[in-house]
C-alpha cells in the first residue's frame, strides 16, 4: 500500500477561519486515502479477474479437442534405473477418459496436458493470483499462480508460464501432495490451436514421485544407498508426441478396457 504524505500548503486562504481550514484539510486527507485504497483495491481485483480469464482462454483452447489419438515416445532419465524408450498409443475423450496402449513400461506423470487441463478447468476451485509479464524462449509470457480454496485439493500451489497471445501453457510448476514439485516444458507445432503439444519434458524429484511398482523397489534401494551422496535425486521424462489425430471419435470400449 503506497505511503500516504500529508501535504502541507503555504497559501493563506482570506477570510476562511483557521478551525474551518483544518476540518478541510481532515475531509481531504480522508478523501485522499479512500482514493488510493479504491484505485489499489480496483487494480488488484481487476489482476485477478484477468489472472481467471486468461486461464478460461487457456480452457477453451483445449475444449476445441473432443478427443484425440497419438503416438508417443517416452524417454526417462532417473538416478540408477535403466528404462529403454517406449513407444506407445495415447487415446483421450473428453472430459477425462484417458487410456494408453504400451507394451513396455510407461511413465507418465500426472501433469499431462489433459491432467493439467483438468486441473484448471474449474476456476471457482482455486484462487489465481498474476505474478509477472515476462519473456519464454522469445515468447511473450503471463506468470500466474494457483491456490486452490479447499485443503482438500491434491495440489498445493501452481504456476503456469501461459502464451497469452495462443493461449496454451509453455511452462508449469505444480507442488502436489502425492508427487512433490514436478516442473514441466510444453513444445508446440501444428496443433497448438488445440493446446496438443509436439514435446514434453518432466523434471521430477524421484524421493515423492509414485513410480511404477515394477521400478519403485530398485530406486528405493537405490535412494537408502546413496542418501549420503545425493540430497535430492532429479529425474527427466520427455515425451514426444506425433500423428495426432483429433475429433475424428474415439469407441468408449478403448478406456473401459484399462479397468480389470
Amino acid at each position: 500500500m503506497p505511503m500516504i504524505q500529508k501535504i502541507k500548503t503555504d497559501i493563506i486562504i482570506m477570510g476562511i477561519p483557521s478551525g474551518l481550514l483544518k476540518k478541510i484539510n481532515i475531509q481531504m486527507t480522508k478523501l485522499i486515502c479512500f482514493t488510493v485504497f479504491f484505485c489499489t483495491a480496483t487494480f488488484a481485483h481487476a489482476q485477478q479477474t484477468d489472472s481467471k480469464q486468461i486461464l478460461r482462454d487457456v480452457n477453451l483452447t483445449f475444449q476445441k479437442v473432443k478427443d484425440y489419438t497419438a503416438d508417443i515416445k517416452i524417454k526417462t532419465d532417473i538416478p540408477f534405473i535403466n528404462i529403454l524408450p517406449v513407444n506407445a498409443k495415447v487415446f483421450f475423450k473428453q472430459p477425462d477418459k484417458f487410456h494408453i496402449q504400451s507394451k513396455g513400461i510407461a511413465i507418465l506423470p500426472k501433469q499431462g496436458p489433459e491432467n493439467m487441463m483438468a486441473s484448471l478447468r474449474d476456476t471457482a476451485a482455486f484462487t489465481a493470483v498474476f505474478l509477472m509479464n515476462d519473456v519464454l524462449n522469445g515468447l511473450p509470457v503471463a506468470i500466474i499462480n494457483i491456490l486452490p480454496v479447499s485443503d482438500t485439493n491434491d495440489i498445493v500451489v501452481g504456476k503456469f508460464w501461459i502464451d497469452v497471445q495462443r493461449k496454451i501453457v509453455m511452462r508449469s510448476q505444480i507442488t502436489s501432495k502425492t508427487n512433490g514439485t514436478v516442473n514441466a516444458e510444453y513444445v508446440y507445432g501444428s496443433n497448438a490451436a488445440y493446446a496438443l503439444p509436439d514435446k514434453v519434458t518432466f523434471i521430477i524429484d524421484t524421493k515423492k514421485f509414485k513410480m511404477p511398482k515394477a521400478v519403485s523397489a530398485d530406486l528405493n534401494n537405490y535412494a537408502k544407498e546413496n542418501a549420503d551422496k545425493q540430497k535430492e535425486n532429479k529425474g527427466k521424462i520427455m515425451l514426444s508426441f506425433s500423428r495426432y489425430v483429433i475429433n475424428k471419435g474415439i469407441d468408449d470400449a478403448v478406456f473401459k478396457k484399462t479397468k480389470k
